[in-house]
């Protein structure tokens, strides 16, 4: 495990490698009192050889940082960085103090300009970077680099990586940028190994990139370095469970879910498989909670060897069997969390002997590992499932029993789900409906209509959910989802997806960056899941979903879209073309990790934007072809008004009951008069504000708007001086006459504004607070080129 190192560590080891001193920081870290280590030799504390580059160091004797494994009282490993420093005593002996490392100083705020914040930023980055010359030799390391390296930058420069570290695979390096400095041409590498100032292998991602002069001209070369040690142990595990995904769960029902199950993981990673299901699962019941004090019995649901016929069995499947209070079953069903065992270990000793069927099975087959892991779901436990080995050498690692909880958390949704089938739908469709919208706002930008249609039978009821959101600029937000699954809890993920979406859309954020926020909430909603799997380290994949969204500016008439798993949208030009767009396809909420895209296109005065949920191009069993063959049949005709079309979209598509919830969503694009916008650029001057103030007040004249004309200069003189003295170039103005008074300010930064109360003898503050005041709304939001600053104001009456 990682250690954070006190700041009060002290350790002074002495000529002969013993400790002399001990500081209480020191007791903290490892657990072992001054008494317990002082005089003993300090590589008693190590955990593993120090790393190469610190070995050299230490021979040499000079100061050394780097990466240590250190082994805690309790035989945990601890890994934490530190550095050593050589003293001298008084008959002039080598001593070393090891202590914590330390950041090295930098200058206030105040004494730094824009060339050193962007050297700090290099030399402070989280990940490893370094600069080579055109001859290959060091020029600057970062301080992660210089932890990864275990040699200081100093050391190191004038080198090449050949020199550095004259061994495998870094001569590859050498031959790498070398290449790079010839061909001008970045290049990516990935490596598993270790590297000299670390205690543990790793998995590296290296971009090789060029560094060129104005002329393009090579003038050296560029190393940055990420650790993609999680992603190389999960490419190991994911066959099996691209396998599970596959296979289980094809039926919603509980027998074969669990023989899928079993099947999956006796061809995966285990010789023998049993699931054992509480037996009011089997009825199909609510499971009662676990009382610890009372025994269990089970139901033997499935059972899978890699031996023809099961001969390891000890329970026929159908059979039942008793796991009484105490035992190593019934603890791991308590605890909730699976866990690896040996027959040796004392709690799976005499779990076997009180069954001398068990234990005559386990000596005959020689069976040498197991795990026990729950089967549960939504918080509740449903059964117990035995994984064994004996025909496979190597015993169960860490890593088997987290692939096993995945698998097995996969299970226990279809198990679960099928269950709770019947009783769901009912509730489900109620808590749905009313987390739907009940009717389209009024827009300026777009027309709406949609339509919602819930599958008609089970308890098939999905998570379809749709909304539209005005947004900042007279600009509105179409977004469609589809959450993964049927019933209550699908329904119960919607909301908070819809929920979720309409806050981001607040802080109006970018369509491929609100999917990002979203995909993380959907992850972090999935390890969540029940208040037993709070604190999980990964995500069951119990919840997923799909998603577009959607922005339009009737201003620029330019729609900005992105998708994560979701059917492309259709779009009808003014002349009755019909085509589906092209977007970045983008991975299924949930999966984490992978980027979604935008895609920004311009689009007519009275285009039909076409947004639905795959039920509708599945709908009666279509192929989906077939079913967007239809959909673009439908809409080559549109009729009059876009209720009609929604009716007409849904009776040609239509052939039958829907198998799956239906949304169909048309929002008929507007424009904004030319008249309805003035915009302004202003140089970055103090004297702009005065002339804003007055080009707004004229502009509102011409409107007929002069009661607005006191408030909007005051807002436009706040903004317009806050663009000045935090911003920067370009800065424009912008009012929009929709059905409020819009005043945007843009300019060149990202910084985000913040509300804040200025004290009694403050000079500035006030700004932000009074357009609070003025504005009936006002916000900020993101833009390529910096920030927007928006205020709108209700216009006056009578007009």
């Amino acid at each position: 495990m990682e250690g954070r190192v006190p700041k009060d560590l002290a350790v002074v080891v002495g000529t002969g490698g013993d400790v002399l001193v001990w500081s209480d920081g020191a007791r903290r870290l490892l657990g072992f009192e001054s008494a317990e280590v002082v005089g003993r030799p300090v590589t008693d504390l190590l955990a593993a050889r120090l790393p190469g580059s610190t070995r050299q160091h230490v021979a040499d004797g000079r100061r050394w940082a780097g990466e240590v494994a250190l082994r805690h009282r309790d035989g945990d490993r601890v890994v934490v960085r530190l550095q050593g420093t050589p003293l001298l005593d008084a008959d002039g002996r080598r001593l070393w103090l090891v202590t914590g490392t330390t950041p090295e100083h930098t200058a206030g705020p105040s004494e730094l300009g824009a060339a050193q914040l962007w050297d700090l930023t290099l030399s402070q980055l989280p990940v490893p970077v370094a600069v080579y010359d055109r001859e290959a030799r060091l020029v600057a390391a970062n301080q992660t680099m210089t932890q990864v390296m275990g040699m200081a930058e100093e050391e190191m420069k004038g080198l090449s990586l050949a020199e550095i570290e004259p061994r495998r695979p870094f001569d590859a390096y050498d031959r790498l940028q070398r290449e790079v400095l010839r061909t001008g041409e970045m290049i990516f590498h990935e490596e598993h190994g270790q590297a000299p100032g670390e205690t543990r292998p790793h998995a590296w991602s290296m971009f090789v990139s060029p560094l060129k002069d104005e002329t393009g001209a090579v003038q050296g070369v560029s190393a940055t370095v990420f650790d993609t040690t999680e992603q190389y142990w999960a490419r190991r595990r994911l066959a099996v469970l691209n396998e599970a995904s596959v296979r289980i769960g094809s039926s919603l029902d509980v027998t074969r879910t669990a023989e899928e199950l079993a099947e999956v993981a006796v061809g995966g990673f285990a010789d023998f498989v049993t699931v054992d299901l509480l037996e009011s699962v089997v009825a199909g019941d609510e499971p009662e909670p676990l009382p610890p004090d009372t025994p269990v019995t089970v139901r033997r649901t499935a059972q899978r060897s890699v031996l023809e016929g099961c001969p390891e069995a000890v329970v026929p499947v159908g059979g039942t069997t008793r796991y009484p209070v105490g035992t190593l079953p019934m603890r791991t069903l308590t605890a909730g969390r699976g866990a690896r065992h040996r027959p040796g270990d004392p709690g799976m000793r005499e779990w076997i002997r009180a069954s001398p069927a068990r234990a005559e099975t386990v000596a005959r087959h020689l069976m040498h590992s197991a795990m026990m892991v729950p089967l549960r779901a939504r918080g509740v436990t449903l059964g117990l499932v035995h994984f064994l080995r004996h025909r496979t050498p190597e015993t169960f690692s860490e890593d088997d029993l987290l692939l096993a909880e995945e698998i097995v958390a996969r299970a226990a949704v279809s198990v679960d789900n099928a269950r709770r089938y019947t009783r769901e739908r009912r509730t489900a469709l109620a808590l749905q409906r009313s987390l739907l919208p009940e009717r389209p706002p009024d827009l300026a930008a777009m027309d709406v209509a949609y339509r919602y249609l819930p599958t008609g039978s089970g308890a098939d009821i999905g998570g379809d959910w749709f909304d539209v959101i005005p947004l900042s600029g007279a600009r509105v937000a179409l977004v469609v989802g589809d959450v993964v699954g049927h019933g209550i809890h699908a329904s119960a993920t919607m909301g908070r997806l819809r929920t979720a979406v309409r806050t981001l859309a607040d802080v109006d954020l970018a369509p491929d960056e609100l999917l990002t926020q979203l995909d993380d909430l959907v992850i972090r909603l999935d390890r969540e899941e029940g208040p037993e799997a709070r604190g999980a380290e990964e995500a069951s994949g119990q919840i997923g979903a799909t998603c577009l969204y959607a922005v339009y500016d009737p201003v620029s008439r330019r729609c900005t879209m992105a998708r994560a798993g979701h059917p492309p949208p259709a779009l009808v030009t003014p002349d009755g073309g019909v085509r589906f767009l092209d977007l970045p396809p983008g991975p299924p909420l949930g999966l984490g990790g992978l980027p979604f895209e935008s895609r920004e296109m311009r689009l007519e005065e009275n285009s039909l934007l076409v947004l639905y949920t795959d039920g509708l191009i599945e709908a009666a069993g279509h192929d989906i072809e077939v079913g967007i063959s239809l959909l673009r049949r439908a809409l080559g005709s549109p009729a009059d008004s876009l209720e009609e079309t929604c009716d007409q979209v849904l009776h040609t598509v239509l052939a039958g009951r829907p198998a799956d919830d239906i949304v169909l969503m048309l929002g008929r694009t507007a424009a904004l008069d030319a008249g309805q916008v003035r915009s302004w650029q202003l140089p970055p001057d103090p004297a702009a504000v005065a002339r804003a103030r007055k080009m707004a007040g004229e502009q509102l004249a011409a409107w007929g708007l002069a009661e607005a004309e006191f408030a909007t200069e005051l807002i436009v003189s706040e903004l317009v001086t806050n663009a000045l003295r935090y911003g920067g170039s370009p800065i424009e103005l912008r009012l929009i006459r929709d059905a409020t008074l819009i005043c945007e300010v843009s300019d060149g930064s990202n910084t985000a504004p913040h509300l804040r109360r200025a004290r009694v003898f403050d000079e500035g503050g006030r700004g932000l607070l009074l357009v609070a005041q003025l504005a009936e709304r006002w916000g900020s939001r993101q833009t390529p080129t910096g920030k927007t600053i928006w205020a709108e104001q209700p216009l006056p009456a009578g007009v």
